[in-house]
């Protein structure tokens, strides 16, 4: 929105809050008309022809009268407070491109990244929520007009403010900062949908007519798939947004270290059989001593893909991966080794320091050679881990130990394999016995 949508709206800030989009829409009241619905919704039919894409959220919204916000605002629950003021002195194709500003925020879930990265980063107070929203904003105005829909003036976009197109909100709020300025933005209010801060004028969890989480999410994922539905005409930042809707991120850490938890508290892993302690059944046999069954701290092997390609990054992440792999084993890091292999196994370092072992490799990839040289060690593994990017051939047997694989991603075949210089090469994906985490 702009300081020209806004100047339409100043007369109507001071009023009351109405009670809803239905409530004394037949009648004048002192601060002016009731809100003018057959234009809004007008507006809102443009918006869908403008973004045919976006017609489910859209039609999601549950329109509020409110004379307390300047021009339109939206709250987590998928309310859109609307001033008349503005409806009655804003052209339709201008209220078409607000009516998809609002809806972004939400779809985009602006509301809840807001609240993370005010815990994350300790932001608090309405200051560092206005830079929420101006980064909101940007993230949002960068493709989100023409092509049917109008730009008004004095729009926050990424080059307003100096800085480059196609980022996320996260990203500005690093690169914006309070001072001089902003203060011509000072009047931006896109509601606790664009940021996470309620507003006074807000219905709250417990008012009318709010969407429920698993509702957000539905809408959410109908929007995703008319997005994927239509490649040719939704802009980039729509489809980096389905493609995340459709393939959240995960926290491929907590998977990785959950993985090799589970490996290595898995019945049988460090399990084995002692005289140390005779078994109670050797009661029952006289003259006889039977061994019992006794569970020790769990051996861990990592496999340490070096080959040509994967990238020196990739290693220095591995490394820093073992030794939160040696945390998830309870910290004996006398349990951990590590190998480093490519078309051959190398020498097996027990793990001190992590930063203290030496990958060695360069060459090609058979970290069947690994598991291999891992298996015939004196103190055979509970658990090898492997850390590749899954250019490599695997056992054709399971191995008589749990396998856990983080996977170093790639683009172009696949598993996320990368191919090489054979076109028609196409890596085998990890074998079904293996539990396969992607590292991000």
């Amino acid at each position: 929105m702009s300081t020209a949508t806004r100047a339409r709206a100043e007369t109507g800030t001071d009023a009351d809050l109405g009670t809803g989009a239905d409530t004394d829409s037949g009648a004048d009241t002192a601060a002016g008309k009731a809100l003018d619905l057959d234009k809004l919704f007008a507006a809102r039919l443009f918006a869908v022809r403008a973004r045919p894409y976006l017609a489910t959220a859209l039609f999601a919204l549950h329109v509020v009268e409110s004379r307390r916000v300047p021009t339109m605002a939206v709250d987590r629950h998928w309310r859109c407070y609307v001033s008349p003021v503005f409806v009655n002195r804003t052209p339709v194709e201008e209220l078409a491109g607000v009516w998809v500003h609002e809806v972004s925020h939400l779809l985009r879930d602006h509301h809840g990244r807001g609240d993370r990265v005010a815990r994350e980063r300790g932001l608090t107070g309405p200051g560092a929520r206005l830079l929420m929203n101006i980064a909101a904003d940007c993230e949002i105005n960068d493709d989100v007009f023409g092509d049917g829909l109008v730009m008004p003036e004095d729009a926050v976009t990424p080059e307003s403010l100096g800085l480059s197109s196609g980022e996320l909100m996260e990203d500005y709020l690093r690169r914006i900062g309070l001072g001089s300025g902003m203060q011509h933005l000072a009047w931006l209010d896109c509601g606790s949908g664009a940021d996470g801060l309620e507003r006074e004028w807000d219905l709250g969890p417990d008012g009318a007519e709010g969407l429920s989480e698993q509702q957000q999410d539905g809408v959410r994922f109908r929007v995703a798939q008319a997005v994927k539905g239509r490649p040719g005409s939704a802009p980039k930042g729509w489809k980096r947004w389905a493609e995340e809707v459709f393939h959240p991120p995960q926290p491929w850490r907590d998977l990785l270290g959950a993985a090799v938890r589970s490996a290595v508290s898995a019945s049988g892993a460090g399990e084995d059989y002692s005289y140390g302690r005779p078994s109670r059944r050797s009661a029952g046999l006289p003259g006889a001593v039977l061994p019992s069954l006794r569970r020790r701290p769990p051996r861990v092997t990592v496999i340490v893909d070096t080959s040509g390609s994967v990238s020196d990054a990739e290693l220095g992440g591995a490394l820093l991966e073992v030794a939160a792999i040696s945390r998830a084993v309870g910290g004996r890091r006398d349990l951990v080794t590590v190998m480093s292999c490519d078309a051959a196994a190398r020498t097996v370092h027990p793990l001190c320091r992590a930063e203290g072992i030496p990958l060695v490799g360069g060459g090609g990839t058979d970290l069947r050679t690994g598991f291999s040289r891992a298996l015939r060690t004196a103190a055979r593994p509970d658990v090898v881990v492997v850390l590749t990017d899954g250019q490599t051939p695997w056992p054709a047997e399971r191995p008589p130990c749990r396998t856990v694989v983080g996977l170093f991603p790639r683009d172009g075949s696949p598993g996320g394999s990368w191919i090489e210089n054979d076109p028609d090469y196409e890596p085998d994906t990890p074998p079904d016995w293996a539990r396969v985490v992607t590292i991000g």
